[in-house]
């Protein structure tokens, strides 16, 4: 099968222009299908089984669960209830066994169990605090899921138990600074990187959570709220909602290396597969295609359409 990519998205019902969960092949940016789900605003999928996983980003969030045919076509299997509020994120452990969910709504944290046919089972639920906003799921090398909380300034730490269950972290939460408004986080080597949706940085901190550089998301001076972070090789990448613009910085002290132009309006999200970078413009209703040249994106070449996209996930072909 060639190389594909899904893109998720607020659908109608979810105050968006999107079909659902859309297939694109990633050579020639062609239409390969789409599946009804509503508002699947973000997608993961499980390390060795043909199954997809969203979120339904609605007040009464949902946790969807889909096949992976052989034409990558996903199909439904189950939906259950994601525990909380509008859920924005979800993500899986290198083992396959657990789901994590990041409910924005009501800051709360559920821990779905996953079978060996990848559906889902027992589910544990962490509430949190008052004007929590849980933002995304990270499961960290050391054994622990690691939840940016926007509302609280805080990354939430669970230990994970025998790949099965969780429990709250001993050492309690990470405080950050204040107002910054953790979003999306990502690690490499012995540090951690976080953008800040609400004061528009990248901090960068070291294993024992000490910050050890920052650094302003964009370099526009305009109005800001970066979306999406990842690292990947030497340099730290981030999405600026305002300036519509991927800055690259350096790791780990982040020195402005370049900033582009999305292609598009309001970068909700990004990921980079073989030598390009894949943006979903929420705004613009495209996904915008960056050649990389040593690591760094260049002007977009391309643009697949696809309403309100918040997702892209791309996936090697089989």
């Amino acid at each position: 099968m060639a190389e594909i990519a899904y893109v998720g998205g607020y659908t109608p019902d979810t105050g968006g222009s999107g079909a659902g969960i859309v297939l694109m092949e990633l050579d020639g940016l062609a239409r390969r299908g789409a599946t009804a789900a509503p508002g699947p605003s973000f997608l993961a999928v499980h390390p060795r089984l043909p199954v997809l996983y969203a979120v339904g980003e609605a007040e009464r969030g949902t946790v969807e669960v889909f096949a992976r045919g052989a034409d990558g076509v996903p199909s439904p299997l189950a939906s259950r209830s994601s525990e909380g509020s509008f859920p924005c994120h979800l993500a899986v452990n290198p083992e396959g066994t657990l789901l994590a969910v990041a409910n924005y709504g009501d800051g709360t944290v559920s821990v779905h169990g996953i079978d060996e046919a990848g559906l889902l089972t027992t589910v544990q639920v962490f509430p949190y605090r008052e004007g929590a906003h849980a933002h995304q799921a990270t499961f960290g090398p050391d054994g622990v899921l690691y939840v940016t909380d926007l509302g609280a300034d805080e990354v939430r730490r669970f230990t994970v138990e025998g790949g099965r269950e969780v429990a709250p972290h001993p050492g309690g939460p990470v405080r950050l600074a204040a107002g910054m408004g953790p979003r999306h986080m990502a690690r490499a080597g012995d540090r951690w990187y976080v953008a800040g949706e609400l004061d528009g940085t990248v901090r960068a901190y070291d294993s024992d959570w000490r910050e050890t550089a920052v650094a302003a998301a964009s370099g526009t001076g305009a109005e800001n709220h970066p979306s999406h972070l990842e690292v990947s090789g030497r340099f730290v990448y981030v999405a600026n909602r305002g300036p519509d613009t991927i800055a690259v910085l350096s790791a780990p002290g982040l020195e402005r290396v370049a900033e582009v132009p999305c292609g598009g309006a309001w970068p909700r999200h990004f990921a980079v597969a073989r030598d390009r970078m894949y943006v979903a413009n929420q705004n613009s209703g495209g996904v915008a295609v960056l050649p990389m040249e040593d690591g760094v994106p260049q002007r977009a070449e391309a643009v697949f359409e696809s309403g309100t996209p918040s997702c892209v996930l791309p996936l090697p072909g089989r």
